[in-house]
């Protein structure tokens, strides 16, 4: 018992507390503002499940943090079997929530849901910092790589696209992207490849994207053409315009209370924090966010391998994207294609998958020093 008592002494002493306080804080939040923007439709419903995503969220992050992630990467392919066999299942069994178009979840007891393209990013980040930890520095840069780690990360990519989510495939990318430059590939393949989508983008908008997709990026700049496209984008800038400095209060905003706005305790409840805490509001929604990011690349600088830092970069670059388009979307500066604001929206799932993102950042950060695990060596 004391040696038990010990090791929680030491995992608190030693553990990233800044950054477990940081997504706390922002879950809470993120979960009173969920509590105002659908308590008329959903009562306490969602605000639970926020509050349970937290807590199985943080206990499974603290479990993944004990682990040392040179041990994850050595068995790589646990998680990579489970996260693609999940997606795939989707394909078979998934169905479409309402509100939206596409059959990415998978149904659980209790008229509970899950949707494991949130599951596949982790799983994505632990199998290519695997993937890249096989290949020296040196040669990294070379073709067959670059190859390989390419097809590494189409996979997901493409699998997630066929879902129809390309808001969470275009995350990936980014993801994958982030890891690649971090591993140290030669910038001349990053500048081909944005030649290549330079010159891909004309073929992809008049042969691949169809008149509703085209209408999302037509609507940023005429929107008075396509109304019926950006009306939740419309109503949601209305609505965070009106907040002023401090918002009109949490279950007061016109728009959010009357259900106006389309997805105001998901895609959008950075428009029912405009509305109701106002600009002050947001200001801390983006300042909580940010220093997760920030710190998440301290940790990164404070990796003791390569390994530990392309982990890191992973997971930054999950939230960091996630966070931009989510941002833009409600500003209208970008379409709107279903991505979450990580912590803040509502979903069990996405906030539990979060914290296993934080658990790989808090055991690169636990075990830069430490080489014995709580439980093992």
């Amino acid at each position: 018992m004391k040696r038990f008592f010990g090791s929680v002494a030491d995992y608190i002493r030693e553990t990233d507390k800044v950054l477990l306080l940081l997504c706390t804080f922002a879950t809470f939040y993120g979960a009173v503002l969920v509590l105002s923007a659908s308590f008329v439709s959903a009562g306490y419903q969602k605000f639970i499940v926020q509050l349970i995503g937290w807590f199985l969220g943080m206990c499974v992050a603290i479990a993944l943090s004990l682990i040392d992630y040179k041990l994850m990467l050595k068995y790589w392919y646990l998680p990579a079997v489970v996260t693609v066999g999940m997606v795939l299942l989707t394909f078979f069994i998934g169905y479409a929530p309402e509100g939206t178009d596409d059959k990415a979840w998978l149904a659980l007891p209790f008229g509970q849901s899950i949707q494991p393209s949130e599951l596949l990013k982790i799983g994505f980040i632990i199998t290519f910092a695997a993937h890249v930890n096989r290949v020296s520095k040196k040669e990294i840069s070379q073709l067959k790589h670059v190859l390989l780690l390419g097809i590494h990360g189409a996979i997901p990519v493409v699998l997630i696209h066929f879902q129809g989510d390309d808001g969470s495939a275009l995350v990936m990318a980014l993801m994958f992207a982030a890891m690649l430059f971090v591993a140290g590939v030669h910038w001349g393949y990053f500048a081909a490849a944005g030649g290549a989508v330079a010159i891909a983008a004309p073929l992809m908008w008049f042969f691949v994207m169809n008149d509703d997709q085209k209408g999302r990026f037509m609507a940023l700049f005429q929107p008075e053409l396509y109304q019926d496209l950006i009306y939740q984008q419309a109503r949601g800038q209305t609505a965070i315009g009106s907040g002023g400095w401090f918002g009109y209060g949490l279950f007061h905003g016109p728009y959010v209370q009357s259900g106006k706005i389309p997805l105001e305790y998901n895609d959008f409840i950075f428009a029912t924090a405009g509305e109701e805490v106002g600009f002050v509001g947001c200001m801390l929604i983006i300042g909580i966010l940010g220093a997760i990011c920030w710190r998440i690349l301290a940790v990164a600088r404070r990796s003791r391998d390569r390994a530990g830092t392309i982990i890191c970069a992973g997971v930054f670059a999950m939230f960091a994207a996630q966070t931009v388009i989510n941002l833009g979307m409600c500003l209208s500066m970008l379409p709107v294609i279903g991505v979450t604001l990580p912590f803040f929206s509502a979903g069990g799932t996405s906030t539990v998958c979060l914290y296993l993102g934080i658990g790989l950042v808090v055991s690169v950060y636990y075990h830069k020093d430490i080489k014995a695990l709580v439980l093992g060596e």
